[in-house]
C-alpha cells in the first residue's frame, strides 16, 4: 500500500472533529476550516472527509432528513437524532451487542457489526412544543 501523503487541511479537520462533539455536516466543517485556510474549497473538505472515513479514523452518519453528519469518535456508540432539529447526539447506553446475536439467528449469512440509530425529540425541542 502506498503511504499516504501529510496534509496540513486533512489533519485540521481531523482536530476540529476531535474537538466537537456535535456530530457536524461538512458544511459546517468547512466554515471553520476556512478560518484556518482561508482557500480551502468545500470539495477538499468533502474528499478529506471521505479519506478519514475511508480510513476508519472517523465515522460518517447519515441522516434520513439532511446532510451527513462526521464524528471523530470511532469507538462502538449509538446516536439520537432529533426529527425536529435534526441535531446528532450521542447516546450513552449500555452494551446492546445481543443484538447481533438476536440478528443472527435467523439470517444464514454472517453479521460483523450494526449501526443503530434513535429518533425522536431533544430536550430543546421537546421543551419548545406548543401545547394546544
Amino acid at each position: 500500500m502506498v503511504a499516504l501523503k501529510y496534509s496540513r487541511q486533512r489533519e485540521s479537520i481531523k482536530e476540529l472533529l476531535q474537538a466537537r462533539k456535535d456530530h457536524p455536516t461538512a458544511d459546517m466543517i468547512y466554515e471553520n476550516v476556512r478560518q484556518i485556510y482561508p482557500n480551502i474549497s468545500l470539495g477538499t473538505v468533502y474528499r478529506n472527509l471521505s479519506l478519514l472515513v475511508s480510513l476508519g479514523e472517523i465515522i460518517k452518519i447519515s441522516t434520513p432528513e439532511g446532510a451527513d453528519r462526521f464524528d471523530a469518535r470511532t469507538s462502538p456508540h449509538n446516536h439520537f437524532i432529533c426529527q425536529k432539529c435534526h441535531r446528532v447526539m450521542d447516546l450513552e447506553m449500555g452494551n446492546i451487542d445481543y443484538i447481533m446475536k438476536e440478528a443472527g439467528e435467523n439470517f444464514p449469512g454472517s453479521i460483523d457489526s450494526y449501526t443503530v440509530h434513535f429518533f425522536g425529540l431533544c430536550e430543546e425541542c421537546k421543551k419548545n412544543i406548543t401545547r394546544y
